[in-house]
């Protein structure tokens, strides 16, 4: 089967048109098609549908368009080991994370990481959803459980708790709870139990919707839920890694938070020899250290 025929189909099927796969080529649409319809006449068979919103795969084109993916994972995979260097951190590195803690703790921080390799160049994927690592969704992830998937290198990085937190001059207006009861007089603002999150952050929330909540703003990741506790809106349910980066929020009921949950990074085994990912790896571990000295050094002696 030609190779060359192969990828082409393989854009085709992606993008869902001939016209955008010939973009992604590099191709006229009559090149693109003339290479479809040889494909298509040495295969015996028909491979897509035709309609004016654009092309659908027959069911052989979807058996086909299932060996591709995986030929061109493969291809990524053994790319990506062959550009790995000796020495250097340079090429792409796909990373996934969930969208709080990608905005509020990983992207602030990546700088340090573009400032000691100019040359890396980093997809950051930020998803509630668990990609599939060994299928080369991402490169590697930081995920707030242990990965269940087989052939993972995986390495706990720390524990996050949910707690609550308020904005000084929301504090300084409305005055500040010192029981849970005290809470019904206050908006909340989490996330809302239909979004997906971790089970320890929902369980706190079931928890404070008890004491007759009245007044209620929910959105669906913690960076929303952050913007609100910033903007006055009420007293909310963050992840206590966001008082690093934004110090000036008080912790409310110090003695409420959820329970805890562990923070893993993880990838391939195929990628455990990646200058890129154990330079990404080191960089979230200096990182989490530098946190742990600096609350350390806060602590009173």
């Amino acid at each position: 089967m030609d190779w060359d025929k192969l990828r082409i189909f393989h854009a085709v099927a992606d993008a869902g048109s001939l016209t955008h796969a010939g973009d992604t080529l590099h191709l006229s649409q009559s090149a693109v098609s003339r290479q479809i319809r040889a494909l298509e006449e040495a295969l015996n068979t028909t491979l897509f549908h035709r309609h004016a919103r654009g092309l659908i795969l027959t069911e052989q084109g979807e058996l086909l368009f299932d060996a591709t993916k995986s030929m061109n994972k493969r291809l990524e995979t053994a790319s990506a080991r062959i550009r790995d260097s000796e020495e250097e951190v340079f090429g792409d590195l796909r990373v996934t994370t969930t969208t709080g803690f990608g905005t509020l703790w990983l992207a602030p921080r990546l700088p340090k990481l573009f400032e000691a390799y100019p040359d890396l160049k980093i997809d950051l994927m930020l998803e509630e959803r668990v990609l599939d690592l060994p299928m080369r969704e991402a490169d590697v992830a930081i995920r707030m459980k242990e990965p269940s998937q087989a052939d993972l290198i995986r390495k706990r990085l720390m524990s996050v708790r949910m707690r609550l937190y308020a904005s000084p001059s929301y504090l300084e207006t409305n005055g500040t709870p010192d029981s849970l009861p005290d809470l019904s007089d206050h908006r909340l603002v989490c996330q809302s139990l239909n979004s997906i999150q971790v089970a320890a952050g929902a369980t706190l929330v079931q928890h404070l919707l008890t004491c007759e909540i009245q007044h209620l703003f929910t959105v669906n990741n913690y960076f929303g839920v952050l913007q609100g506790v910033l903007n006055n809106i009420g007293i909310g349910v963050l992840p206590d890694y966001v008082i690093e980066d934004f110090p000036d929020l008080v912790r409310v009921l110090p003695d409420l938070e959820s329970g805890e949950v562990p923070v893993f990074l993880a990838y391939p085994e195929e990628l455990r020899q990646s200058k890129r990912i154990a330079a990404f790896r080191d960089f979230v571990q200096e990182e989490i250290f530098a946190h742990r000295r600096k609350i350390r050094e806060t602590l009173p002696q």
